[in-house]
């Protein structure tokens, strides 16, 4: 049973990845003007790599289970536990940093902006490979 079988818009697509670029984006652009030192840069691009892949497991195991597809629960566990964590890894990380508060809310609307996106892009993904036969992006093998 396929919950999602239709297409999303193409605007909702474009204003995804749109979303996912500019979130990704001035997260990094940020990182890459920061004065920080290269160690905690690293920290905080690899919180935000660990961060999408999470989110994204967790929107794959959340619709794997609404299809009937079966998806462990420790898997669903730790998917969820990897997004809390990299939200209190960021978190610490900021609260710790010497930098201004405009600047922590900066990475933070950024990385939650990306996270979202990055949720919102798998799901049209997903939507598009199920989407109904005469859509353009159904695959001939599916049917």
């Amino acid at each position: 049973m396929s919950v999602g079988t239709s297409r999303p818009s193409n605007a909702f697509i474009l204003a995804s990845w749109a979303a996912l670029f500019a979130g990704i984006g001035a997260y990094n652009i940020g990182l890459w003007n920061a004065t920080m030192p290269l160690s905690e840069k690293g920290y905080y691009f690899t919180v935000l790599m660990y961060g999408l892949f999470a989110a994204i497991s967790v929107q794959k195991s959340v619709r794997d289970r609404q299809e009937g597809i079966a998806v462990t629960a420790l898997y669903f566990g730790l998917a969820w536990t990897s997004v809390i964590l990299t939200l209190l890894l960021l978190a610490i990380g900021l609260w710790n940093a010497s930098l201004t508060l405009s600047e922590k809310g900066f990475y933070g609307m950024a990385f939650i902006l990306g996270l979202f996106a990055a949720v919102t892009v798998q799901k049209n993904t997903r939507d598009n490979t199920g989407a109904a036969p005469n859509t353009p992006f159904h695959k001939p093998s599916d049917t």
